[in-house]
């Protein structure tokens, strides 16, 4: 269900509609299954991790069990994040989307949590000789194909919902894959016998400093990207520029004002001020609808959109006026007249501050002249067109009208006459 807000007071205006609950609902249920495997998927590798650790002595292998038994906690208290995060209340109007975020940072400390403890093994050194056989190898691999298939799949959806805890879940399993295979790479001389070390250090240990590096990096760019949307940052510029966009293309928009946004979860808040080439209520409310029913298509997860419009104010009037010779005397044709005088009127004196007479740019081309003559008067920011015939139910008439020029029938045989007539109605 869509719902529409106005607000009218002193010719402002502004309008706003949430996204379709049934999108949420749908989207949340996919994001809760995924976190749900994660949680799943996590805590057997824990716990395999976890007996091989104690099999084979590896400290490496120990920091990789600490790990995943990290993530599997993460994982339950995202689950549980997600149910909470579209709920709606009376205190919480807007929704907890920023729940999705919270967890994001959980997440981020919780892997600062498991790099602690990795560290503290670290130091205390290895606690005897490595017992790696090819079955501790076999099972490592299994689950660093595992962790590939799953980071891959939350990857997908992550990008198809637009969620942000399941990107941060994605990158983690990424690094998780690379401290893996450092892991592995770590026990092989183990299997083979070997036991080398650099100036006192194992390559046990070693790698566990490396996994280290990758969990403290995987943790800070989660807690950066959840700490930037609880802070309101803007959202990233590209949406921005793109949103600026649809709103200047439309004909009826003069200026946009301002425009801002913010994120809250996978979910984005929408805010532009635009000055609209109209006086009318029901026609602005009507392109403030256009727009955002754009935007939408083109901007995915938009919650909730809000469009403050006011008419455009005028301190001059711009008027064309199509004719058959630059003398001045009128064309009967729109499309076809060879010229058009453009003329500035000053409103708060009504005197002509700027008049001048221009070639018809489209007067020569086959078809739809009349359409592309009003698009272009249009690009020339004109307020009013006086013509002898009428364009009303007319393609240009349309197109003139949509944009909010307006549009009047003269009986006036001279450039002169219609001034005259434009400045008396004004």
């Amino acid at each position: 269900m869509v719902c529409f807000q106005q607000v009218f007071s002193a010719g402002v205006m502004q309008h706003a509609s949430p996204i379709p609950e049934a999108a949420v609902d749908s989207e949340t249920k996919r994001i809760g299954k995924v976190a749900l495997y994660g949680f799943w998927l996590n805590l057997a590798l824990a716990g395999m991790k976890g007996l091989l650790a104690l099999f084979s002595g590896s400290l490496a292998v120990t920091a990789s069990a600490i790990d995943s038994g990290t993530d599997a906690a993460t994982s339950l208290v995202l689950f549980g994040g997600l149910k909470l995060s579209t709920k709606k209340t009376s205190s919480f109007p807007l929704g907890l989307y920023k729940i999705e975020n919270l967890i994001s940072i959980f997440t981020a400390f919780s892997i600062f949590f498991a790099g602690y403890e990795i560290a503290r093994k670290v130091l205390a050194g290895p606690s005897g000789p490595l017992k790696i056989s090819l079955g501790v190898i076999l099972l490592l691999s299994l689950g660093v194909a595992a962790t590939f298939l799953f980071g891959r799949y939350a990857l997908a959806v992550g990008r198809q919902t637009g969620s942000p805890t399941l990107l941060a879940e994605a990158r983690h399993r990424q690094v998780d894959v690379l401290s893996s295979m450092i892991v592995l790479a770590a026990i092989l001389p183990g299997y083979f016998g070997w036991d080398p070390s650099f100036y006192g250090v194992s390559i046990d240990q070693f790698a566990t400093g490396l996994v280290l590096i990758f969990i403290a990096r995987a943790g800070w760019e989660l807690l950066s990207s959840g700490m930037r949307v609880l802070l309101d940052a803007s959202i990233d510029f590209e949406t921005l520029d793109q949103v600026r966009i649809i709103l200047n293309e439309h004909p009826m928009v003069v200026q946009v004002k301002s425009l801002v946004g913010r994120n809250a979860g996978r979910f984005r808040f929408l805010q532009t001020s635009i000055i609209v080439r109209t006086v009318d209520l029901q026609k602005a409310h009507q392109v403030s609808q256009d727009l955002e029913e754009d935007i939408r298509r083109k901007v995915p997860h938009l919650e909730r959109v809000m469009i403050h419009y006011e008419p455009q104010p005028r301190s001059h009037l711009r008027i064309a006026v199509p004719l058959a010779e630059p003398s001045g005397k009128l064309s009967h044709h729109f499309g076809e007249s060879p010229y058009f005088a453009l003329v500035t009127v000053r409103l708060s004196d009504r005197r002509i501050e700027k008049q001048e007479i221009v070639e018809n740019p489209h007067k020569d081309i086959e078809t739809a002249k009349g359409i592309r003559v009003a698009e272009w008067l249009i690009g020339q920011n004109v307020d009013h067109v006086m013509i002898n015939e009428d364009l009303s139910r007319k393609g240009p008439g349309y197109a003139l009208s949509n944009a909010g020029v307006q549009l009047a029938v003269t009986s006036a045989g001279n450039l002169k006459e219609v001034i005259e007539e434009a400045l008396s109605t004004h």
